[in-house]
């Protein structure tokens, strides 16, 4: 009897300290969630079972950053336009022949009223997938794509791309547009992803502070919990204390306060339909980013739709004023798993020699000049991050497309071990 007390009392002791971490987990967990899900108007499930919220505009994440608490959201009838839009057809999308725009998955079972934007809703299961409360909603750091050798700076953490971009001694940007196939990747690895998309960059990369802008597609299981291409942002800036450049601050859609979202169409983070096939039809996003130079706010376009929303000035230490370098193109997560490299596809999974129909592509490439007009890449250079055997970039230019480029390629194969 004596024994078993004995153990009895063993156990609580060991167990006691278990429970009360756990416990505190949990608290902090349901803290998180009550500050990213804000109370909807109307809630709509979606046939991939992800839940959208439809909250008051004035509710969204963007307003409890403290440089916003006070910020007015300028809206006529709850649909807020930028003073001003690069000169030229920026909302006008050139369709090839067999090419169509998309449209989301959650639109089958409803959508959000006016005075309201559609937000995906966060479950326990999508934080238990993050590696912390903490860095849920993050990259990691140092994850721009480094076009130069003499770049100075850390390893990009295993990640790989196949990029386009224009950049140059004093050049300055404000703003970036094109049109990018959506596909649907294989991913070798749940904390794998793959995703196509473009970048607006300032900063200096040297001492990691940069500034960045991205928005595009992505297939992340970790992320999303499953293995479909989702239409995503992703932002970076400045901490008071520290610099950022991916190393504090930055989240993935409205996983924190910052973009303000003005549009009740798109739901940030839901699945994209439909999806371009091998051999057959392709769909694609043509993404819009620019800086209101009136008020100073960078805005976000999905074709010729409204707006999405916009990212402040305030919130941007380099992109405040321009950005330096724009990217477009795909980047995966390659974690080396048993010594080789991963199997996880860039864009269609096929090498760009295999061109339209089968290769992805992005086309139509522009950038706003600071005379508010959108200019063509003159001097548009590539760029791979590790192996051509592994994914591949080709730029061309003529026709209805342009400037453009394809892209992508299988991952690990004979020639890529």
């Amino acid at each position: 009897m004596a024994m078993k007390l004995c153990i009895f009392f063993m156990c609580l002791l060991f167990s006691t300290p278990r429970s009360s971490s756990s416990s505190q987990w949990t608290v902090q967990v349901r803290n998180h969630l009550k500050r990213l899900n804000k109370p909807p108007v109307k809630s709509i499930k979606s046939p991939d079972g992800d839940i959208i919220d439809c909250v008051h505009i004035y509710d969204q994440p963007a307003l409890d950053h403290p440089s916003l608490r006070n910020h007015t959201i300028e809206v006529t009838t709850f649909s807020m336009r930028p003073s001003v839009y690069p000169g030229g057809p920026l909302g006008y999308m050139e369709l090839e022949k067999g090419s169509k725009s998309f449209t989301q998955l959650w639109q089958l079972n409803g959508r959000c009223p006016q005075g309201t934007i559609p937000i995906r809703r966060i479950s326990k299961e999508d934080i238990l997938r993050a590696s912390s409360i903490e860095r849920f909603g993050m990259k990691k750091p140092n994850t721009i794509p480094h076009t130069s050798p003499t770049d100075i700076g850390p390893k990009e953490n295993g990640h790989e791309y196949s990029i386009a971009y224009i950049t140059g001694n004093g050049a300055k940007y404000y703003g970036a547009k094109g049109s990018l196939n959506v596909w649907k990747p294989i991913i070798q690895e749940p904390v794998e992803f793959s995703l196509a998309q473009t970048w607006v960059v300032a900063g200096p990369v040297d001492i990691g502070k940069l500034n960045s802008i991205e928005s595009g597609w992505q297939v992340y299981p970790a992320q999303y919990g499953d293995n479909n291409p989702r239409v995503f942002i992703y932002w970076t800036k400045m901490n008071i204390r520290q610099s950022d450049g991916y190393q504090s601050k930055g989240c993935y859609n409205l996983m924190c306060p910052g973009f303000v979202q003005v549009s009740h169409e798109i739901a940030l983070g839901s699945q994209i339909l439909p999806i371009s096939e091998y051999g057959g039809s392709q769909f694609d996003i043509q993404v819009n980013i620019w800086k209101d130079q009136n008020q100073g706010n960078w805005w976000l376009q999905y074709g010729n739709g409204e707006p999405l929303g916009y990212w402040p000035g305030s919130l941007f230490t380099f992109l405040a004023d321009s950005a330096t370098l724009i990217e477009w193109g795909g980047e995966i997560v390659n974690k080396q798993t048993g010594g080789q490299h991963t199997t996880t596809q860039m864009g269609s999974g096929h090498f760009p020699g295999e061109f339209f129909h089968k290769a992805a592509f992005f086309r139509n490439l522009k950038y706003v000049d600071n005379s508010n007009v959108l200019r063509d890449p003159q001097g548009l250079a590539t760029f791979v991050k590790q192996s051509p055997n592994c994914y591949d970039v080709k730029k061309y230019r003529g026709g209805p497309w342009e400037y453009y480029f394809y892209y992508g390629g299988p991952g690990r194969n004979p020639n890529c071990p």
